[in-house]
């Protein structure tokens, strides 16, 4: 994708936030920590709420990791505050740890290239923004396809071992396994295609 290596759009929006209050919420503000952006297409839908759930029951991971969780789709604020109000066990989705973002003029979807036409609603993209604000993973599915927190975590855990020790994460990587010392000759060729990919 474009976005890949650099510098995640910024914006400013509403968002319900994880005490149930409505406010201001600000991309830059998170400079400085670990973004997991995730786009998901409507509230009171289906495999939306799994998601959500699922994200809210395993934050203390991502805190573990440095890293803040926020959700966004096209809905407005009341539309989150009122699916948040409703218990789980009656199709809401109850109290989330992490924002809920309104994007109902569009732009946050269409500045991260996962808004559809018909319907006009964003795919279920999820974006690693580092710490200085570069966007280093892009995953989107399609609207029917649940993601895996679990390939969420790991990205997160390998681009972490890139950052602290000069390593590259190889296929099905996870923390304890070996990762690889790139060569300098393989430096010099990952340094070539960033220059023309940047030019």
């Amino acid at each position: 994708m474009s976005l890949i290596q650099r510098e995640a759009p910024g914006f400013e929006s509403e968002a319900v936030y994880p005490d149930g209050t409505i406010g201001p919420i600000n991309l830059y503000d998170y400079r400085g920590k670990y973004v997991v952006l995730f786009f998901y297409p409507m509230d009171f839908t289906f495999v939306c709420p799994t998601e959500i759930i699922s994200f809210s029951e395993r934050i203390a991971e991502f805190s573990q990791r440095r890293a803040v969780v926020l959700g966004v789709s096209v809905d407005s604020v009341y539309s989150h505050f009122a699916w948040r109000n409703i218990p789980r066990r009656e199709g809401g989705i109850g109290e989330i740890s992490f924002p809920l973002i309104s994007d109902l003029d569009k732009t946050i979807s269409q500045a991260y290239e996962v808004l559809l036409d018909k319907p006009s609603v964003a795919l279920r993209g999820t974006f690693l923004i580092d710490e200085k604000g570069i966007i280093r993973s892009a995953l989107v599915n399609d609207l029917p396809l649940g993601r895996s927190l679990d390939e969420v975590l790991r990205l997160l855990d390998a681009l972490q071992q890139v950052e602290q020790y000069g390593e590259v994460c190889p296929v099905n990587w996870h923390v304890g396994d070996e990762a690889m010392k790139p060569t300098s000759e393989s430096l010099k060729v990952y340094a070539q295609i960033h220059l023309a990919s940047s030019s």
